[in-house]
Formats: structure tokens, C-alpha cells, sequence
């Protein structure tokens, strides 16, 4: 018997140390997100929102044990994005196409804490895009009355390949399903109670199910890529100029770390 309690003593001390380790909630949550994303969620078009649940716990909490540690929202951004990159393809596209994404820049706004216990939702878009980098859109959201909790804004770095090429890859796609994408819900311009990134609704004569409306004249193939290309750029949201300041800020702080090292 008592070989038994050693034994056990052991398992848990292992699993305690592991779990304090690693960080096994992370990364067991991680896999499960890839998993519901991949295989159990419908696909959505590149321009639509996403939303993953969350619930405060415990080891989310600040020392004061009073509301969700500031950190806390960046990591769970993470899941956010996660889920948004594979129901959207947008990593396999980048991937596919030779190139690779992460994490440049982030910044958030918060507005009013998140107590432990209570739940919320994270609602992702894409924002922007240019040549180099992604821009995304994170609100934290009070599933009872859509309360905004904060904003975040991201921008996800591309390398080896253009982003202009990958959203010329996407924007035209429907899923295997036949989903009708949502364009025009999802890029509504919020109100300004929302607050957030102001994004114009987009025209309905400029896409439908993710592809622009052609004029039927053009035939072969180098007509049917210009067309795509151009029906691409009406699709595009024009720059809001409080994304164009922080983007400023940003190439300005590169600038100087450049000049520093």
C-alpha cells in the first residue's frame, strides 16, 4: 500500500511541476481551439469576423484578485487569432504561398475590467492590409449586452511573400460549403458609442459571396486576373486615419531602433 501512495505522490508532484512548467492550460486550450477552428467550425471569408469564448479564471486574475490581469487579454488574443487564421485559410494560404506571418506591433485600449468568473467574447476583422503587414481588429465583448470591454489592434508582419498577393488569393474564394460571405455585416462601420476602427460599409455592386461583379466582355486569362486584381481593390477598406497615425508611430520607433543598434 504504501508503494502505491509514493507512486501517486509522484504522478502529482509530476503533474503539478509540468502543469507549472509549461503551462498546460495554454497549450491543451491552444489544441482544442485548432481543432474546433479546422474541423468543427463553418469557414468564413477572409472579410468576416470570427468570435472565440472566454471565461476569467482564477490564474487570469492580478494580485488583487479583482479583475483580469492586463497581460492576460494579449494572450488571449492568441486563441483569437488562431482561430480566425484556420477558418479563414488565411495561414495555409500565406504558408502555401512560401511566406510566413507573426507578430509586429500590438495595442490596446481598455474600458472597463473583466471580474474572475464572468465571460466574454473575442471578435476578430481584418481592418487594413498593405504590402508587408495585416491589420486586425480585436474587440472583447460581454456576451449579455454586447458591452465593449476594450479594443485591441494588431498588426500581423509577412515575410517572403506579399500580402497584397495573399488577399488577391483569398478575396475571391467561397468556402466548399457554398457559405455566403458577409462582407458588408462585418465591415460596417461601427457606431461611435462602439468606438474602434471605423471601417465604410462596402457597396453591394462591388461583391457578392467575395467576388466583384464583372462586365462579362472580358475572356482569357490575363483579362479574367486584371479584373480580379481591380474587383480585389474595390474590396479593400480604405485607411482609417487613426490606423495611419499609429502606423506612423510604429515606422517611426523602427526608425530609431535601426539608428540605435
Amino acid at each position: 500500500m504504501e508503494p502505491l501512495c509514493y507512486l501517486a505522490l509522484s504522478v502529482l508532484l509530476a503533474i503539478i511541476v509540468v502543469y507549472g512548467l509549461l503551462e498546460l492550460h495554454y497549450f491543451l486550450r491552444m489544441c482544442l481551439c485548432v481543432v474546433l477552428a479546422r474541423f468543427v467550425k463553418r469557414r468564413c471569408h477572409i472579410l468576416d469576423t470570427t468570435t472565440v469564448n472566454g471565461l476569467c479564471l482564477t490564474n487570469d486574475v492580478d494580485t488583487l484578485l479583482y479583475h483580469m490581469n492586463n497581460a492576460r487579454y494579449f494572450r488571449e488574443l492568441d486563441f483569437a487569432r488562431v482561430d480566425f487564421y484556420e477558418r479563414t485559410n488565411l495561414y495555409r494560404t500565406i504558408t502555401g504561398m512560401g511566406g510566413s506571418v507573426f507578430q509586429g506591433a500590438a495595442t490596446i485600449r481598455y474600458r472597463r475590467f473583466i471580474r474572475p468568473f464572468h465571460r466574454f467574447n473575442i471578435i476578430s476583422r481584418i481592418i487594413y492590409w498593405d504590402e508587408q503587414s495585416l491589420f486586425m481588429e480585436h474587440r472583447f465583448v460581454r456576451p449579455s449586452d454586447k458591452f465593449v470591454h476594450c479594443i485591441a489592434i494588431c498588426r500581423q508582419r509577412v515575410i517572403d511573400v506579399s500580402m497584397e498577393a495573399v488577399m488577391s488569393e483569398l478575396l475571391p474564394r467561397t468556402s466548399s460549403n457554398g457559405f455566403r460571405a458577409t462582407v458588408l455585416t462585418s465591415l460596417a462601420a461601427p457606431s461611435p458609442s462602439a468606438g474602434g476602427i471605423s471601417n465604410p460599409a462596402m457597396d453591394t455592386s462591388l461583391a457578392e459571396n467575395g467576388h466583384g461583379t464583372t462586365s462579362g466582355g472580358a475572356t482569357g486569362t490575363g483579362a479574367t486576373a486584371s479584373a480580379t486584381t481591380a474587383h480585389c481593390l474595390k474590396l479593400k477598406p480604405s485607411l482609417p486615419p487613426e490606423l495611419a497615425k499609429w502606423i506612423e508611430y510604429n515606422d517611426m520607433s523602427s526608425k530609431n531602433l535601426r539608428s540605435d543598434c
